[in-house]
Parts: structure tokens; C-alpha cells; sequence
């Protein structure tokens, strides 16, 4: 008879008839320990080799049950700092049920949400080498308010690394740092309203959160036509701007079509208005040879945008902007008087591009997200035959289509999973004209590892 756990203060009170009741058992039993908060994220668990003592069993029934565990998402095991709760694993009150579908709505266990990369697969021994190289060969003036464009080596080392890898056509003096896409665009809104203009038209699919930003610099944003082809670019007509992302449109996920990039470039060099290219996944492709910038074609129509947000971590909150010559001056007034990003952060993502380090991390991470996609594809199109896989030639989203009318039912069944998860609907321009699609957008890449297989699962069983 095995004999209670008491290593931590649980008792399991296992008494399993044979080896597959005895790995069930543990496994069952560890998992209510972590749904009740008995074992809170983060606490590290005893070895297998110890557990297996306490307990009297086998040392490879503790370990398939810990594996079990991990490959569910309730627990993480990383070399070096052993077996942990993961803190992912939000806690229910007792008598809910065993499992992640009785979780309660508003307490995710699993986020398939787009827009952010597996933070775990963050490089922190690269990034804090960089960090060190930069500190240490910084100059003095670095340290004080700075240029608001940001600083040089950055400006530089992106210069040359956007013009090798998106065909950018960018002087460093044209360049100018920002914490972000958002801060970027507040800055092109201000810019913008200063220079007269009143409309930037807008995808029918994106972020409502740019486009309000737009309207509280005082811009109406309208709705491009959206079809099989992608955004329609025909119908700017008086527009002063338009903002695109047509290397991978989000959330739609196709490149913007090659008559279509013509189409656009063509307006605003007959009617002078601008183009806001949002390279959004630029750097993620699979399938396909990358879709070059569309400010390649005409540097001084387009203004390019870019961050670390996807390719290392939002939270170092740096982005770019490449601009026309004619515009540098006046966003760089915009943005204010100093510079408002930080210097050591900027110095060591100079130096973590020039170093190599960044190309390193950007072909594991493509390697990496490849093979979830993948995993997804290959799982939805077993077990949810009726929908359709799109968008996943780049990026680090896909779009399931569903099949009509089950969007919201969907998205209900993934909140009980424990499953955040956005509907197509969530992501559609209020005046969009285009005809309503049932679709989810789901994030492959911001699960950790060891969340992966079990936000997968919570997936496949909501699909129809």
C-alpha cells in the first residue's frame, strides 16, 4: 500500500490497486492539489526520486505522472530549476470538478489570445550579455536626457538590419525610437492633425485600439472594402492617410495583393497622402518567401512601424518608426523635447542586433512557433474536420473558419473551458462593410511550453 504524501503538507492518500491506478492516482491527485491552491504556482516540487521514497513506489510512475502534468499545463519543468507549479495554474474554489472546463470565466487557465509572443522563450542569458556590452562601452552622455529621436547606435544598427532583412530604405537620421506601436501612433496622429489632414482609413479587420487612438487625435478612420483578395485599396478617394499592415494583415493573415500594393502606392503619389505600414509579423514567415516593406517602394510616401513586442518581449516597450525625410523633423518634435525611451534598454538592443544574437533568436523562435502551428493544424483538422485552417502562412496567429453561426457559441464553451480566446467578430471595424464572418483567432505562439499541449486540447474541444 502506498503511503500518504506528506512532503508538503498535502495528503494524498493514495491507495491504487497496480501500477496504472497508482500513476493515475498520483496524477489525479496532484492536479486537485493544484486546482484548490494547496499547492500555489511557482512551489517547486520534490524530485521524482524523493517523491518515489515518501511515497513507495517507482521512481518512473512519479516521473510519467509529473510529465503527464507538464504536457497538461499544470506544472513546468525547466533543467536547473526542477518541477514546478505552473503559473498558469489558476486556482477554483473546491467542489468545482477536477478539470480546467470548470474553471471559473473570468480565470483563464490557457490564453490563445494573439498579439504576444511564449514570454518564457524570452533569451535572458543573450539579452543580459548585450545588456552588459552596452553598459560597459556606453558613453557618458547616454545617461542624460538624450535625443528625442532615441539613440544613434539603435537608430543605426536597425538601419542597416531593416534594409537586409524588409527591404526598408532607411538613413539613421530618418529613424526615430519609440516605447511601442501605440506611442508611435500618437505620435503620427499628432503629426498628421498638424499637417491638416482629417481621414486615415482603416482595415475592416485590426485593433480597435488603434483606431481609437486616431479618433482622439481627431481623425476619422473609415473601413477599407475587405474580400478574397485581402484589403480593397481601390476606395481611399479623399483620404489623407491609410493605415495597413500588408506584409500579414492582422488578424485576416494574407499579404497585401501585388496589384493592390501598386494601387496604394499610386494614390499618394497623385493625391500626396501618406501611408502608415504597420509590419506586423514581418519577421515570422513559413511558407512562403518574406513579403518585402512596402515603404521599399516609395520611402517617401510610407511610414514604417516596428517593435521587439513580437519578436522578443512587449514588455521592453520599443519600437521604431522609419519616415520620410521631409517628415523626420516634425515627428521628432511631436514625440517632445527628450527622449522618453530607456537608453541602457536601447543601447543593449543595438547591441544585440549588431552582435547577431538577434538573428540567432528570431530563426529558433520562427523554428519554434513553425512547429505549434503545425501541431495546430494537423490537430483541428482531425478532430474539428469542419473547420478551416487560414492565415497561417506567417505570423504567429491562425483563423479558424467556422462554419456559420457557432462563433459565439464557441467562444462560451472556451471561457468554461478555461480558454481566453478572441472571435473574428472582436477584431471587425464598426463600419465595415464587409459581410460578417464566423472565424476565431488563435494565438499559437503566447502559451508557454509547457501550457502548449494543454491550451490545444481546451481548443479542439470547444471546436465543433
Amino acid at each position: 500500500m502506498a503511503k500518504p504524501w506528506a512532503t508538503l503538507g498535502v495528503d494524498l492518500h493514495l491507495e491504487p490497486s497496480g501500477s496504472g491506478g497508482l500513476r493515475r492516482g498520483l496524477t489525479d491527485a496532484l492536479r486537485e492539489a493544484v486546482r484548490t491552491g494547496r499547492l500555489a504556482p511557482g512551489t517547486r516540487l520534490p524530485s521524482s526520486r524523493s517523491l518515489a521514497a515518501d511515497l513507495g513506489i517507482a521512481r518512473n510512475t512519479v516521473a510519467e505522472a509529473y510529465a503527464d502534468l507538464v504536457a497538461e499545463g499544470w506544472l513546468t519543468a525547466r533543467q536547473g530549476s526542477g518541477t514546478r507549479v505552473a503559473e498558469l495554474a489558476a486556482t477554483v474554489p473546491s467542489g468545482r470538478g477536477a478539470g480546467p472546463r470548470h474553471r471559473e470565466p473570468d480565470r483563464p487557465t490557457y490564453s490563445l489570445l494573439p498579439g504576444a509572443p511564449d514570454l518564457a522563450a524570452f533569451p535572458r542569458t543573450e539579452w543580459l550579455r548585450a545588456a552588459r556590452r552596452a553598459l560597459a562601452t556606453a558613453p557618458y552622455d547616454a545617461l542624460g536626457y538624450g535625443d528625442p529621436r532615441g539613440r544613434p547606435e539603435l537608430r543605426t544598427a536597425l538601419a542597416g538590419y531593416l534594409a537586409r532583412v524588409r527591404g526598408v530604405r532607411a538613413d539613421p537620421e530618418s529613424v526615430l525610437i519609440t516605447s511601442g506601436f501605440a506611442h508611435a501612433l500618437r505620435i503620427t496622429g499628432t503629426l498628421l492633425a498638424a499637417r491638416g489632414v482629417r481621414t486615415v482609413a482603416v482595415e475592416s479587420y485590426g485593433l480597435d485600439t488603434y483606431w481609437n487612438l486616431l479618433q482622439q487625435s481627431g481623425l476619422a478612420t473609415p473601413a477599407l472594402p475587405y474580400d478574397r483578395l485581402g484589403t480593397d485599396t481601390g476606395g481611399l478617394g479623399d483620404a489623407g492617410a491609410v493605415l495597413l499592415t500588408p506584409a500579414h494583415q492582422f488578424p485576416m493573415g494574407t499579404p497585401l495583393q501585388p496589384e493592390r500594393r501598386a494601387a496604394v502606392i499610386d494614390w499618394a503619389r497623385r493625391t500626396g497622402g501618406l501611408i502608415l505600414e504597420d509590419d506586423y509579423d514581418g519577421e515570422f514567415r513559413y511558407d512562403r518567401q518574406p513579403v518585402g516593406a512596402l515603404q521599399g517602394l516609395d520611402p517617401d510616401r510610407v511610414i514604417y512601424f516596428g517593435t521587439a513586442s513580437k519578436s522578443l518581449a512587449p514588455g521592453l516597450r520599443l519600437g521604431w518608426m522609419v519616415l520620410p525625410p521631409s517628415l523626420a523633423q516634425e515627428a521628432a518634435s511631436a514625440k517632445g523635447g527628450t527622449d522618453t525611451v530607456g537608453a541602457l534598454e536601447q543601447l543593449t538592443l543595438a547591441e544585440f542586433i549588431t552582435s547577431g544574437a538577434y538573428d540567432r533568436h528570431v530563426r529558433s523562435s520562427r523554428l519554434r512557433y513553425r512547429r505549434r502551428r503545425d501541431a495546430l493544424a494537423a490537430a483541428v483538422s482531425t478532430r474539428a474536420p469542419e473547420v478551416t485552417v487560414t492565415g497561417i502562412a506567417a505570423g504567429l496567429h491562425a483563423v479558424l473558419r467556422l462554419p456559420p453561426g457557432l462563433e459565439q457559441p464557441v467562444i462560451q464553451a472556451a471561457t468554461w473551458q478555461g480558454l481566453a480566446l478572441h472571435g473574428l467578430s472582436f477584431h471587425r471595424h464598426p463600419q465595415a462593410l464587409t459581410e460578417p464572418l464566423d472565424a476565431l483567432v488563435v494565438g499559437y505562439a503566447t502559451p508557454p511550453d509547457s501550457a502548449w499541449a494543454g491550451a490545444l486540447g481546451a481548443l479542439c474541444r470547444v471546436l465543433p
